[in-house]
C-alpha cells in the first residue's frame, strides 16, 4: 500500500463544500466516486481542511492509500478523465506513509477577491458591490488581525471545537489588476473565519460598524456574536504549505 499526495484544483460553485455528504454534491464525494471507480473498491480522501459551499481551491491537498502498479501521472489522468470539468488533479506524487494532509500542514493561504463593478466573468469568483474600497482604512484593519489571536467573535461557533486561537502570518489588501483581494496566511482557519473577517472589514468600510467595535470583536472574543458575513464565491484556497 503507497500513499500518494494530490493537488486539486476546483470551481466550489456547483458544489455543497469539500465535505463528503449524504445528498449535496461535493469534492470529496465526487473524487471518491471516481476512485471507486476506477480502482473497484472504497478509497478514502483526506483532505487539508474543509471548504464552504461556493468556495474554490487553485490548489487543496488531499492523501489517498493505494494499492496499484499505476504511475503517478497514471493515476493523474485515470481520476481526470472521469472528474467533471469543474474538478481537476493538478498532481499526484508519492509520500511517505506517515505524511498526513491535514495535520503536516503547516500553513494556509487564501485570497478573497472583490470587484466594485458588474462583471459577467467574475459572478462566482468575486464579492462584487458598488462601494468603493479604501485600501488605506482595509489596511489598518487587517494589520490587527496578524498574530495570534482568539478568533472565537469570528467564527461560526462549535461546542466541539476546543480552541479558537489561530496565527495569522498574513493579513493585507492589495490591488490585483481591477479586484481588491484580501490575502490571508494562518496556521488554520475556523469555520467562517474569512469570510466574517472580510464581511466585517467591508461593513467598517461602508460605515456599518465602527473601527472601534471591529477591534474589540478582536480584543474581547464573544460567541455567537450578530456579524457581518461575506458571500462565499469571493473565497480561494490558493495553497498549503508544508515545509
Amino acid at each position: 500500500m503507497s500513499r500518494y499526495k494530490l493537488i486539486i484544483q476546483y470551481d466550489g460553485a456547483a458544489y455543497s463544500g469539500w465535505q463528503t455528504q449524504k445528498y449535496p454534491r461535493t469534492v470529496q464525494g465526487e473524487l471518491e466516486k471516481v476512485l471507486t471507480k476506477i480502482f473497484n473498491q472504497k478509497i478514502k480522501v483526506y483532505g487539508s481542511g474543509r471548504t464552504d459551499t461556493g468556495v474554490h481551491a487553485w490548489a487543496q491537498v488531499a492523501h489517498i492509500d493505494l494499492n496499484t502498479s499505476l504511475k503517478d501521472y497514471e493515476i493523474k489522468n485515470a481520476m481526470n478523465s472521469n472528474l467533471p470539468i469543474d474538478c481537476r488533479i493538478m498532481d499526484v506524487k508519492p509520500v511517505d506513509s506517515d505524511f498526513h494532509s491535514r495535520f503536516h500542514a503547516r500553513k494556509r493561504i487564501y485570497r478573497y477577491q472583490c470587484i466594485s463593478t458588474e462583471s459577467l466573468l467574475y459572478r462566482n469568483q468575486c464579492w462584487i458591490f458598488s462601494e468603493l474600497l479604501d485600501l488605506d482604512l482595509l489596511n489598518e484593519l487587517s494589520s490587527k488581525i496578524l498574530g495570534i489571536h482568539d478568533f472565537l467573535s469570528f467564527c461560526k461557533f462549535n461546542s466541539e471545537i476546543s480552541s479558537t486561537v489561530c496565527e495569522v502570518y498574513i493579513s493585507e489588501w492589495i490591488c490585483d489588476g481591477n479586484m481588491i483581494v484580501y490575502k490571508s496566511a494562518a496556521n488554520r482557519y475556523l469555520h467562517h473565519m474569512i469570510r466574517y473577517l472580510v464581511g466585517s472589514m467591508i461593513a467598517v468600510n461602508a460605515g456599518r460598524l465602527s473601527q472601534n467595535d471591529f477591534y474589540f470583536l478582536i480584543k474581547k472574543p464573544r460567541k455567537s456574536v450578530k456579524i457581518f458575513k461575506a458571500p462565499p464565491q469571493g473565497l480561494i484556497l490558493e495553497q498549503v504549505i508544508y515545509d
